[in-house]
């Protein structure tokens, strides 16, 4: 197998060849620090590259490998974190270049399951600045872009880390999703992402500021790979605010487990926010005729979603007066969002009011097993072309295209966004499949069950072969 190649092997097969001595993590390091150090310039998906760290770790893994069959799922596979998780003695710049000089002296759970789960970490990739917008280009520092065309976004916030899985620079990533952070990009880069159920993945040693409606959440080449990250970052830590049992079976026995007949809803419409673009409707219609042709009984039918719009911008923008950094540190959108702050009292009426409706939306899953919906309601927009919009307008914009995502944040629903095809302009098209409570296993079995019938790992992106 080329070095191209093993770039592009899934990680748990990535895992599978580490464990027959036929790769050894070493080398695998060295292939993915090669491609980022030729591609990472145009690209723009890692912040930081932590090469030291990750060749002294992939050399004591190897050496490991003459002494000891007993490993962890993933050991040697390289990995990526967001540049919005702490990782001890490695900068966290939260998007933000005031940051530069950040250096945590902890890992965040979510990185130290990594870790344990036996992954060697390549660096931290590109987010928007807090985490705040679907692209990522934040102020004073190189904007992420998409493998499959440089000119338009990754998405965001997590844009940096499905660009390094979709561009063959590290074998799998980690993301995180506030309302659609790891969907939106997954869908924009042609990969998987998953977000969790609310209490699936543990936000400690830090606090959750946000109502539950952020997750970390794993974003990978196959449903397999996607699954097997989720089982290693899954797990109560004492003290947390939610948590869920842990799954049984795994999540990746659920990718061998035929879902049997599903009572499956859609929708191509996000009332009173929009209706998706043709290219994006076309994904979703071709994801119902293919679930018909695989005997799941399809309804076209949804929720009524408007009474979450205000409530969630609410809660959601907070997050930016929680980060504590002064107006002058933020960019125009941030700063507009600062200002926008209301009291305590009216966060905790949005908090109040979003439970009310999230309610109401969980209780339709009574009767339906998966609702399928658009990711975005647009195609991807080019790198920057939102940049002379006034704050207000940009936000606007965003809403209109996020507008499928934020009801699985609100909710505390799974979420799985899965690539179906290509729009007219050569970028990949995603629908996203969002479940019941707790019930990622039924969403991965569909999920996987898509996959076989339409397969896409043999994609790849001319720029990064």
């Amino acid at each position: 197998m080329n070095e191209i190649d093993l770039a592009f092997t899934p990680a748990l097969e990535l895992a599978q060849l580490i464990r027959r001595r036929e790769v050894s993590p070493l080398e695998l390091v060295e292939i993915y620090l090669e491609r980022i150090h030729l591609l990472n310039c145009q690209l723009g998906s890692y912040f930081t590259v932590t090469a030291d760290l990750a060749i002294a770790d992939a050399k004591a893994k190897t050496e490991l490998l003459t002494i000891t069959s007993e490993l962890p799922p993933f050991f040697g596979v390289p990995i990526s974190i967001k540049d919005l998780n702490a990782m001890a003695g490695v900068r966290c710049t939260y998007g933000n270049p005031v940051l530069l000089n950040n250096i945590p002296d902890y890992d965040d759970g979510v990185v130290t399951r990594i870790k344990q789960a036996g992954f060697i970490i390549l660096g931290k990739t590109a987010t928007s600045e807090l985490g705040s917008c679907p692209y990522s280009e934040p102020t004073g520092l190189p904007p992420a872009r998409n493998p499959w065309n440089l000119e338009y976004t990754p998405g965001g916030s997590s844009g940096g880390a499905a660009a390094s899985v979709a561009a063959g620079l590290c074998a799998i990533a980690q993301g995180s999703d506030g309302g659609g952070s790891i969907r939106g990009p997954a869908a924009c880069c042609g990969v998987v992402g998953i977000k969790p159920s609310r209490g699936r993945v543990s936000k400690a040693p830090v606090g959750d500021r946000l109502a539950g409606i952020s997750t970390n959440g794993p974003i990978a080449r196959t449903v397999a790979d996607a699954a097997a990250l989720l089982d290693a970052i899954s797990g109560y830590v004492t003290g947390d605010p939610y948590w869920l049992p842990d799954p049984e079976p795994s999540f990746l026995a659920a990718t061998q487990t035929k879902p049997g007949a599903l009572r499956i809803a859609f929708a191509t419409s996000m009332p009173p926010l929009g209706e998706a673009d043709a290219n994006c409707q076309q994904g979703v219609l071709q994801t119902i005729q293919l679930l018909e042709q695989l005997g799941h009984i399809v309804e076209q039918k949804c929720p009524d979603f408007s009474g979450l719009v205000e409530p969630f911008q609410i809660v959601w923008q907070s997050g930016v007066a929680a980060s504590g950094l002064p107006p002058q540190a933020l960019q125009p959108l941030n700063r507009w969002l600062l200002a926008r702050t209301g009291t305590i009292a009216e966060y905790i009426q949005a908090v109040y009011q979003m439970q009310i409706v999230a309610r109401q939306i969980v209780a339709f899953f009574a009767t339906v097993d998966v609702l399928i919906l658009p990711v975005y309601l647009h195609s991807p927009i080019r790198v920057g072309e939102w940049a002379s919009l006034s704050p207000e307008e940009t936000f606007q914009k965003i809403i209109n295209w996020v507008a499928p995502c934020p009801v699985a944040n609100a909710t505390g629903l799974p979420a799985i966004a899965l690539p179906v095809g290509f729009d007219s302009k050569g970028l990949p098209i995603g629908v996203q499949l969002v479940g019941k409570p707790a019930a990622e296993a039924t969403l991965i079995s569909l999920a996987a069950q898509l996959e076989a019938a339409n397969p896409w790992i043999q994609h790849r992106p001319g720029f990064a072969t």
